[in-house]
């Protein structure tokens, strides 16, 4: 059972963050947001991957624009990525985001952070101060071993900014690429400040680096009770991100959405192309919503008993197929029909 540290609760767009809401999972758009068609096909598809939150980079006064449009065209509540320029981030409010990513720092003036600030107040925007190992203050510490610190000190700095102008609908991010530092920042800045926190590790990689290195990192912090939304960052489809976000909260029984898959990793017992098999059951019914979990083994025998616990689970052996259900054989079927039969049961339980 993991005891969730207890934060100031925020609602972005109708998702609340914080408090007892669940651990939300949220993405990014890599597509140009002044493309509205195409980023609007990107969040839609995001969005039946199960994505809660979307964040759009809004670099110029074009993409603010867009937001107005897109937002006409989406579900879920979209976050506008600002930097430096403080009048981009009043437009993308104006345009109908539901919240920032900034950094009140990087905007310069103090009056250009004010004027921010009563918009975002005005409108009930929260902002995300968002701190990255990479592009921390000159003023701070960039030495390995003091990043933990740097970035708690960043974000300090950054907050006090915004409480100093009476706003505290915050939600902040201490992100690194390096796994152990990231960890330390967040978990350093937790026993200073009850803010809800957004995980991340910044620039993990590609699919399987990254989710490995994303999986240790934010999964580490999730089991310990901090973090309260998560973004699994990776250089590839952002659907992908959303799919393993969702499994590292799965992992953690923290929230249930879809397909978990078990299977086994095989021996020389196994006489069926199990790999090939768990892949296809994956890929068949990954968007299925309905919480379920199936089982892909690879031995008659054992396979049931292995996976008593799965709603549904297949096996084969010496050219026939096996369907059970919590640990009972149900059928047998020739194998080149097993997914066709998994599928007709399947079709029972969703």
């Amino acid at each position: 059972m993991i005891n969730r540290r207890k934060t100031k609760q925020i609602n972005i767009g109708g998702v609340k963050i914080g408090g007892d809401a669940p651990v939300s999972v949220q993405s990014m758009c890599c597509t140009d947001t002044r493309d509205i068609k195409a980023t609007v096909e990107q969040i839609n598809r995001l969005t039946d991957a199960g994505c809660e939150i979307i964040r759009v980079a809004v670099p110029d006064k074009q993409a603010s624009e867009a937001i107005s449009e897109i937002k006409k065209q989406i579900k879920i509540p979209l976050i506008a990525d600002i930097h430096f320029d403080y009048r981009l981030a009043i437009e993308s409010i104006n345009n109908g985001a539901d919240g920032l990513r900034l950094n009140p720092g990087n905007i310069g003036k103090i009056e250009f952070i004010q004027k921010v600030v009563n918009v975002s107040k005005e409108r009930e925007t929260p902002i995300r101060i968002g701190v990255n190992a990479g592009s921390l203050e000159k003023t701070l510490s960039h030495k390995p071993k003091d990043l933990p610190d740097s970035l708690v000190e960043s974000a300090m700095r950054n907050v006090k900014i915004l409480e100093d102008m009476d706003f505290d609908l915050i939600k902040v991010s201490l992100k690194a690429s390096d796994v152990n530092t990231m960890i330390a920042a967040y978990r350093k800045f937790s026993e200073a400040s009850d803010y809800p926190l957004h995980l991340g590790v910044t620039e993990a990689g590609t699919l399987k680096s990254g989710l490995i290195r994303s999986s240790i990192g934010i999964g580490g912090l999730l089991q310990k009770g901090i973090g309260d939304t998560i973004r699994v960052s990776l250089t590839d489809d952002p659907v992908e991100e959303v799919f393993a976000g969702w499994e590292i909260l799965k992992s953690l029984n923290l929230r249930q959405r879809g397909l978990t898959l078990i299977s086994c990793p095989t021996c020389g017992r196994c006489s069926i192309d199990l790999i090939n098999l768990a892949k296809q059951v994956e890929e068949k019914f990954r968007n299925v919503e309905k919480p379920l979990t199936i089982a892909v083994m690879g031995c008659p025998v054992n396979g049931p008993g292995e996976a008593k616990f799965a709603d549904i689970g297949i096996s084969g052996a010496n050219g026939e197929g096996y369907i059970f259900k919590q640990g009972k054989i149900i059928g047998k079927t020739p194998f080149d029909r097993l997914m066709e039969r998994l599928e007709n049961e399947i079709c029972t339980l969703v």
